[in-house]
């Protein structure tokens, strides 16, 4: 009898085991590879969506170990499970204080999702456009510029192959307790081998953001990258979206009032009214002339990420910059047009 409860005991512990070891996510390359029923434990069955975009939506989880994370669950798309996974180890395989971390994925059939660390204060979008329920102080802001331009350098240069990320604006950064900016959403993301010059690529990007060469159908380069930074610069240091409409000496379009202003030195008049004033002067006056040379018509005009960091960091002296003639072209098509309106 004793024999036959010991065997029967056996056996039933190594069935939990297997059970056990069934359950729990495997790794592949670094990353946590999940089954779709982990990730519906993992998000208590999408019960608690943190927001929704082009490409999917987002879902608060929690980990074994109580560690939050956000979820993205992408729409479905005629990519194959191959290219899906390779896209993903990737990005996993990238790593930089300033880059949202990828911490795992799902890819089955439909379901592809991506698992990502959960960024407590949401996205920067939040507190720049929120009519004053946020407001975050002039220092803040200047290393969040700091931080994405870092971000960007990383992905540009530092990395094995060249990664252009195709879709930067303020939706898409996000912040830590500490305000520090991290980019996100690398759906749109295209890798640029270091043997390449650039790549041709649908116009999938927000509308707003997007370089004349992208635009007009060209190849595009990592300098289109640079181009949505430079808009985004205009939207840190205002504090207001780029496409609402402005009626001020003639512009109706705030990047080319914006690039007037800071050619006649008038800087102040940029600034965020909720910022009362209060700000330091040495860096309102490069982040305006940076943001102003990345959105330069010709790419080769534009400096490189790294040329932006030593720039915003005093470490080289900015000259200053034209007004970008093709922002001028459209502002005058607006300005003498009954049917053109910019969205």
């Amino acid at each position: 009898m004793m024999p036959l409860l010991v065997f029967v005991s056996l056996y039933c512990w190594r069935h939990k085991v297997l059970l056990f070891l069934l359950k729990q996510p495997k790794e592949e390359q670094g990353l946590v590879v999940y089954s779709y029923s982990q990730i519906k434990g993992i998000t208590k069955n999408f019960s608690n969506k943190l927001g929704e975009g082009g490409f999917g939506s987002v879902f608060k989880g929690y980990l074994t170990n109580l560690a939050i994370v956000a979820v993205k669950r992408l729409k479905h798309n005629s990519s194959d499970e191959k290219q899906f996974r390779t896209e993903v180890r990737t990005i996993g395989m990238i790593h930089h204080n300033n880059l949202v971390k990828l911490l795992g994925f799902c890819s089955k059939g439909a379901q592809q999702m991506l698992v990502y660390e959960c960024m407590p204060f949401g996205s920067l979008d939040t507190y720049l456009f929120s009519n004053g329920r946020y407001v975050i102080n002039w220092k803040t802001r200047y290393q969040i510029m700091l931080g994405i331009a870092k971000g960007l350098t990383y992905l540009h240069q530092e990395c094995v192959e060249c990664i252009i990320h195709c879709d930067i604006k303020p939706e898409n950064i996000l912040l830590d307790e500490k305000f520090c900016p991290k980019i996100a959403d690398f759906g749109m993301a295209k890798l640029l081998s270091r043997d390449c010059s650039r790549v041709l690529t649908t116009m999938r990007g927000t509308i707003g953001y997007l370089a004349p060469e992208w635009l007009s159908g060209q190849p595009i380069t990592q300098k289109a990258d640079v181009y949505s930074f430079g808009l985004m610069l205009f939207e840190i240091i205002s504090g207001r979206r780029n496409r609402e409409p402005i009626r001020a000496e003639g512009c109706t379009y705030f990047p080319v009032y914006a690039a007037i202003k800071v050619n006649q030195s008038e800087l102040l008049c940029l600034l965020d009214d909720k910022l009362e004033g209060l700000v330091n002067m040495d860096e309102l006056d490069r982040a305006c002339k940076v943001a102003c040379w990345c959105i330069q018509d010709w790419e080769m005009e534009r400096p490189s990420m790294e040329q932006v960091v030593r720039m915003l960091e005093g470490i080289v002296k900015i000259d200053m910059p034209p007004v970008p003639r093709e922002l001028l072209y459209l502002s005058y098509i607006e300005n003498n047009s009954s049917y053109y309106t910019f969205t």
